[in-house]
C-alpha cells in the first residue's frame, strides 16, 4: 500500500450519470444513434469543390445598394 494513495472518491456528477446509465443501459446506443443521425456524414469531395467554385465574393459593406 502506497503512503501517497488518497481515498475513492467520485465527484455527484459522475455518481448521477453512472446511476443514470444503470437505470437506463440503452442510454449510450442513442446517443451514438443521435450523433449518426446528425453529425457522423459521408462528404462528397467533389461537391464541395463545386459548391466553393460557386462561391459569389461578397461585398465590402454588404447594405450599400450597387451604384452603374
Amino acid at each position: 500500500m502506497s503512503i501517497f494513495r488518497r481515498p475513492h472518491y467520485t465527484s455527484e456528477i459522475t455518481s448521477f450519470i453512472e446511476e443514470m446509465k444503470e437505470k437506463k443501459p440503452t442510454l449510450e446506443a442513442e446517443q451514438r444513434a443521435g450523433r449518426a443521425l446528425l453529425w457522423d456524414k459521408h462528404l462528397d469531395r467533389s461537391l464541395l469543390k463545386e459548391y466553393s467554385e460557386a462561391n459569389v465574393p461578397q461585398q465590402p459593406y454588404v447594405y450599400q445598394t450597387q451604384v452603374k
